[in-house]
């Protein structure tokens, strides 16, 4: 599913406005692309559906259209326990200091707001098109609105987890619906439909896709349900959704050496980050959803910031000589990641949850030394090839080059190694976290030996020690899912569905911790949308 973005940012304009719809004009033009001709076949609905893929990378990539500008989802995954800014401009200095920075003119608050609504909007068209007349069969049709409604519901679980209460839209915008006075919905009602899009998408989204590796599998679905369940504390309903999906063969925990490098020294699970790695095509049977990103497609391109954001900077570094001086002797390499500008970063109490044994914390999966590689850089006493250790011993600080970073996001270009965009396939949600949500219902459940033997699963993949049920607590495994899926993982989302977020900011981010209030569980609402809500008051979150 190599997207080409110039005719899917088309398709999703066509599915927006639909105010040029002979609707509204009385008139037929066949040469422009809008909503009423788009679909009318498989063809126009497969790429009104690639046009919400397209959509949905956009998650992990810059949050102005094919830029790189801040990470999108930045919010939820800093300001939390295990992460935070490092080089931060004025949006990392959100979530590292709160407070006044906090506030409902943040731009790029918009920017999330917009995008998650045009994503709603462009799922609610496929899905009142594919109730229509139309020239799909009815598997076709079925799929259509299968994929339409997971999106759908994606997108509302971003905005509920954000903003708490939001507006629910269900149906197509036009001309004629346009509104000024919407309504905050409450976000037990938003859930239900996020549920009830989500069952829709269990019954008609395949189990595996050979031909199509980036389509969202079922099991996607079953997981999303799952944590669902475990927000709206129907515990046995997330025990059973999460059993579907790692009690499902084709889902299995990936446990031995696999892939590009699977010769070469490594681990089963940092095999999993790997470029050329990440599709089930690679006899990875681990994800459940895979976004597809592609370098120099005539007409555009797919791709994301992860690595940029994630990967510090290495090249900055500077090592002190045995005559004083200081020099950079790490130039920006394959070896190393790429070039990334490290603006979100581990906090101290991230890198102090693994054990030594933990193939998950170990020199495979962060960047704990660089060898010198710059041979104009070298400092006086130093050598080429000499080790330099980085500092994980102080606490977070800002604008600090000598501190580890993961290596799950690492790329580089084929054809510049100082690219800021990368373009390798990568997972969006895998079956181990699965394994996570199911040790959380068992907790929630008083089945304590089962909650173990899930998470136990991970820790032999990883060759950690085992631990027993009387180990097992909340905490634990909002441990043992930093462990496993730091930076993958929403984070803000985890610990406030559990309830933790505020309690372990406060105890693990020392740069947050003094600033962060409760008021911050919820982002303010952008004050554009207030604003554009002429005709009906559209209240503010509690303290802005």
């Amino acid at each position: 599913m190599k997207l080409i973005t110039q005719t899917l940012q088309l398709v999703i304009i066509a599915s927006i406005l639909t105010g040029c719809s002979k609707d509204t004009l009385n008139e037929s033009s066949p040469s422009i692309l809008t909503a009423d001709n788009l679909y009318k076949d498989k063809a126009g609905f497969d790429a009104g559906i690639n046009g919400l893929y397209d959509e949905a990378r956009r998650s992990r990539s810059g949050s102005t259209y094919g830029g790189s500008t801040n990470l999108m989802l930045e919010p939820a995954f800093i300001g939390v326990d295990n992460a935070y800014g490092n080089y931060e401009d004025a949006y990392e200095r959100v979530f590292n200091s709160w407070g006044a920075n906090n506030n409902a003119s943040v731009l790029h608050y918009r920017y999330i707001w917009s995008w998650l609504y045009e994503t709603i909007n462009a799922a609610n068209t496929i899905i009142n098109r594919a109730g229509q007349p139309n020239n799909l069969s009815e598997n076709d049709k079925n799929m259509a609105m299968a994929e339409a409604r997971f999106f759908r519901a994606w997108a509302y679980r971003h905005l509920t987890y954000l903003w708490g209460d939001v507006p629910l839209t269900l149906e197509e915008s036009s001309g004629t619906n346009i509104k000024t006075d919407w309504q905050r919905t409450p976000v037990a009602e938003v859930r239900k439909a996020m549920e009830a899009d989500w069952l829709f998408a269990e019954q008609y989204l395949p189990e595996t896709s050979p031909s199509n590796p980036g389509k969202v599998l079922k099991g996607a679905v079953q997981h999303y349900l799952a944590e669902l369940y475990l927000t709206t504390n129907q515990n046995d309903k997330a025990r059973d959704y999460a059993l579907k999906v790692t009690t499902n063969g084709n889902y299995r925990l990936v446990t031995t050496r696999y892939g590009a490098n699977a010769t070469k020294p490594g681990t089963p699970f940092t095999d999993l980050f790997l470029d050329g790695n990440a599709n089930r095509t690679a006899v990875n049977t681990e994800p459940l959803w895979v976004i597809q990103n592609e370098l120099n497609v005539a007409g555009g391109e797919g791709s994301n910031i992860m690595r940029r954001y994630w990967v510090n900077r290495y090249y900055s570094l500077a090592v002190t000589g045995t005559d004083g001086k200081s020099k950079n002797p790490f130039a920006v390499s394959a070896d190393y990641g790429g070039r990334g500008i490290g603006r979100l970063a581990p906090t101290k109490f991230a890198l102090s949850l693994y054990s030594t044994n933990d193939d998950r914390g170990s020199d495979y999966a962060w960047r704990f030394s660089y060898a010198i590689n710059n041979p104009a850089g070298i400092p006086v006493g130093r050598n080429l090839g000499d080790v330099i250790q980085l500092d994980r011993t102080s606490n977070e600080k800002t604008t600090n080059p000598n501190w580890p970073s993961t290596r799950k996001w690492d790329y580089v270009s084929p054809i510049d190694v100082t690219v800021d965009r990368q373009y390798n396939d990568q997972i969006m949600v895998r079956s181990a976290e699965t394994y996570l949500i199911l040790a959380e219902a068992y907790l929630k459940l008083g089945n304590l030996d089962l909650a173990a033997g899930a998470i136990n699963a991970l820790r032999d993949r990883a060759h950690a020690d085992r631990i027993t049920a009387g180990q097992v607590t909340l905490d634990f495994i909002l441990d043992e899912r930093s462990r496993e899926l730091f930076s993958e993982e929403e984070r803000r989302y985890t610990l406030l569905r559990t309830g933790k977020w505020l309690e372990r900011v406060k105890l693990y981010n020392k740069l947050a911790a003094p600033f962060v209030t409760d008021r911050d569980k919820l982002l303010p609402i952008p004050q554009n949308v207030i604003d554009a809500n002429l005709t009906s008051k559209m209240p503010q979150n509690f303290g802005y």
